[in-house]
């Protein structure tokens, strides 16, 4: 038994302060002790490094971006602001081989590469601009809403606003070159993508569509192919719903998409060495639009965060069927949207 320390990245548009933390006793398996243990405007996403540093999106007067905290300390303490006129990141994903930091920028259709100083400090090496547009309103631009690592060390960034998939070859300097471009069906609204554990397939969430796509993955040179689609939601569904988060089990062999507007997650077994998808459960969150969600290293429990209640929601997960079953659903943290656990 352990308690795991959990970072939530919040909006502050209402009640919310910034970042704040809480803990996970899983032998009483609850959540408990809420903290704030930073200020900020919008802290949305964040990752943490091995060297135990926290990368987090700001909004400050005027300018967003990657501000880089010491999170060996309580407050967190500010090291590093790299911010820039325009709203802040979606995404940051964290290159621990190269030491790089990928923000993907959902305004500015943008994904900025950065290089991890000895001191912590963050220097870009690398920009790059997408152009491109879709059938849904909410596509009438490019909007990056991805950019981390595939399973051979390429970038990938998921382009929700041009029904685009994007392989980038990147340099140790930081310096990406495009590899391949893989096209959605139109007004997909592709969000978050996952890779299995042998590399060879990667699966695709569509927020605009609600949709779950499997794509054969081509290391040769970073190609995908379309190999099959499944809802996250019931076909008699009728009102708005947005996915959000993506999870896939360690061992492959399940997958959780969390539903906003259902306010649900699904959950979805993968059969066929990797190659199809069936969903298995729906289970309620307990709370309105669940953004992101996060398990233990063990997997055992899945924290959901649902922004508009200001709840997070604590399941027990069975590594037999892949089954959620809820242990908590009132636990407060305002306006939540990112789950990350401390390691």
């Amino acid at each position: 038994m352990a308690i795991y320390k959990i970072l939530f990245g919040t909006y502050t548009k209402r009640i919310s302060k910034g970042l704040y933390e809480a803990e996970l006793d899983t032998e009483k398996k609850l959540l408990q002790n809420p903290t704030l243990v930073g200020e900020l405007t919008n802290p949305t996403y964040l990752a943490v490094s091995k060297a135990n540093k926290v990368y987090a999106v700001e909004n400050r007067d005027g300018q967003g971006g990657v501000v880089t905290f010491d999170n060996s300390v309580r407050p967190l303490a500010e090291i590093d602001s790299q911010l820039s006129e325009g709203s802040a990141p979606a995404y940051i994903g964290v290159d621990e081989a190269r030491q790089l930091v990928y923000a993907g920028y959902y305004h500015r259709g943008t994904v900025e590469v950065y290089h991890i100083n000895a001191d912590g400090n963050l220097t870009l090496t690398d920009q790059w601009q997408n152009e491109g547009s879709g059938p849904r309103p909410e596509q009438g631009s490019s909007h990056i809403h991805f950019s981390n690592l595939t399973p051979d060390n390429r970038l990938v960034a998921v382009d929700l606003g041009a029904d685009e998939v994007i392989t980038f070859d990147v340099s140790d300097d930081g310096k990406l070159t495009e590899a391949s471009r893989f096209k959605t069906e139109a007004g997909f609204g592709p969000r978050h993508i996952r890779f299995s554990p042998d590399g060879q397939y990667a699966y695709l969430l569509g927020e605009l569509s609600s949709l779950l796509s499997v794509l054969k993955y081509n290391s040769e040179d970073g190609s995908f192919e379309h190999v099959q689609t499944a809802s996250t939601i019931p076909t008699d569904w009728t009102e708005h719903n947005g996915s959000a988060a993506l999870r896939l089990s360690k061992d492959g062999h399940y997958i959780y998409a969390s539903n906003r507007g259902h306010n649900s997650v699904a959950v979805f077994k993968v059969s066929n060495l990797g190659a199809e998808i069936e969903r298995t459960q729906l289970i309620s969150t307990e709370g309105e639009f669940p953004r992101d969600m996060n398990w233990d290293k063990d997997e055992q429990f899945l924290v959901v965060a649902n922004q508009d209640t200001d709840n997070v929601s604590l399941y027990g997960r069975d590594s037999e069927s892949g089954e959620l079953s809820l242990l908590q659903k009132d636990f407060a943290i305002p306006e939540g949207v990112r789950v990350t656990f401390e390691y």
